[in-house]
């Protein structure tokens, strides 16, 4: 298939350009300078749409003029170029924080907590308007955590912690975790490119169950051959309310319906996290 890729040179990016081509297909990276353009969609079959605006500092007005606006505007483009497919990376945020008593697995009521939660859930619905309209059909993913060679972010900084032989106060902690790793995560999206059952669907994509924190130090510790230095904290006293709520989404619709299961497994994403970190 001929598939145009937005934010092609980025995390996710970079790992899906290759992997689209090994299995065959044509890759296109579309570049942010020329995203309003027809030529870039043009004799296309599929646009993946991972270019956005992360969280950080952003402002809640350009998150919804680049991730709602800008969304909305390229879906609109593919269509009129006669693209019949758009891939859209969303996030876990846009259905919510986290997850309490089971898994998120689509049958809530999205809840997000900040404006970039918000923004990738305004950008779902104003794809499915487009979709309404116009007839491109909208695949929809929403992963968690993303890890990988090039993470950056929180991951890196605990991996870094683990690295350094910080002593880190998570040993009781017990909240869960769902990750994806980068390598899955684009194994899932080359998955959704001609899938018929995934017409109109949106999914959860995760390496498979959710790990506690402690058990996800441990395994970075044993990626990085360096023990995870770890003791326990009242989970009521950590300062970081993200590491006291579990965060647990359910994949299973994405398995069902498209057959698709993680190439890799958990242990094997952190090594190769992990042989990506000493080796910078």
């Amino acid at each position: 298939m001929r598939v145009a890729v937005t934010g092609a040179s980025g995390f996710i990016g970079s790992v899906l350009m290759p992997a689209l081509r090994a299995r065959g297909h044509e890759a296109r990276a579309v570049m942010r300078d020329a995203m309003a353009s027809a030529a870039c969609f043009t004799g296309m079959d599929v646009v993946v749409h991972l270019a956005n605006l992360a969280h950080g500092r952003a402002t809640a007005s350009l998150l919804h003029q680049v991730n709602v606006e800008g969304t909305r505007k390229l879906a609109d483009l593919a269509a009129a170029t006669g693209v019949r497919r758009m891939i859209y990376l969303s996030s876990v945020k846009a259905v919510g924080e986290e997850s309490g008593d089971r898994p998120l697995d689509g049958s809530e009521v999205p809840a997000p907590r900040d404006d970039y939660g918000r923004s990738k859930l305004a950008a779902e619905h104003a794809l499915q308007e487009v979709a309404a309209a116009t007839g491109l059909d909208i695949v929809t993913l929403r992963p968690p955590l993303v890890y990988g060679p090039g993470v950056k972010a929180n991951f890196l900084a605990l991996m870094r912690a683990i690295d350094r032989g910080w002593p880190l106060p998570l040993a009781a902690v017990p909240s869960r975790r769902s990750l994806v790793y980068v390598g899955n995560l684009c194994d899932a999206i080359a998955s959704c490119l001609g899938h018929a059952s995934a017409a109109g669907r949106a999914y959860f994509v995760t390496d498979g169950p959710a790990v506690s924190l402690p058990s996800l130090c441990r395994a970075i510790g044993d990626a990085l051959e360096r023990p995870a230095r770890l003791f326990p904290l009242p989970p009521a006293l950590i300062p970081v309310a993200r590491f006291r709520h579990s965060l647990e989404v359910d994949d299973a619709a994405l398995r069902r319906e498209l057959g698709w299961r993680p190439p890799f497994s958990l242990e094997e994403g952190l090594r190769a996290t992990a042989e990506w970190y000493l080796g910078r």
